[in-house]
């Protein structure tokens, strides 16, 4: 294992999406988007991942955040993407691959499905609430999306860097 103090061969940019679950969407929707004025962008749907998700935004260009709004399918079936109702934080990530593979190194626990398309199109993968025997590194009861940010995020992102 590398130690935490070696340089990372990646950053984390910024905040890609947060998502709430409940076991009714409306009423997520009536909060967010009625009272709190979030956009609506698009609906995704599935079965594997037993989730019925509106994908609504606030920002503006790269520094746009989603906030998913999502409910379970079936709400006996696992994932319970409604409980917790903060079910997850996503971050953007300048190199995936490579923040995985070191990562993985330190000890940090994955869910399982590796790297795969996201519902936003981008590459995702998940940090486990909870470390084990193998990974003991979770990310302490909160489940994180790494996101692959896309080249227009990244070059954004650096352009705010060198001007602070």
């Amino acid at each position: 294992m590398t130690s935490p103090r070696s340089p990372r061969p990646f950053s984390v940019l910024g905040v890609q999406q947060i998502a709430v679950g409940a076991l009714d969407k409306q009423r997520l929707r009536a909060f967010w988007v009625d009272i709190l004025g979030l956009r609506y962008g698009h609906s995704y749907k599935s079965e594997k991942e037993n989730v019925d998700e509106d994908i609504c935004e606030t920002g503006a260009g790269a520094f746009t955040v989603e906030v998913d709004l999502m409910q379970p399918i079936d709400p006996a079936k696992k994932p319970a993407v409604h409980d917790p109702a903060l079910n997850h934080i996503g971050l953007w990530i300048d190199d995936l691959p490579a923040a995985v593979a070191w990562l993985e190194q330190q000890g940090v626990r994955f869910t399982p499905g590796g790297i795969r398309k996201g519902a936003a199109g981008h590459d995702v993968c998940f940090i486990h609430p909870k470390g084990n025997a193998d990974y003991p590194i979770g990310s302490e009861g909160v489940l994180v999306e790494l996101v692959q940010a896309p080249e227009a995020v990244r070059k954004a992102f650096e352009t705010i860097a060198r001007a602070s």
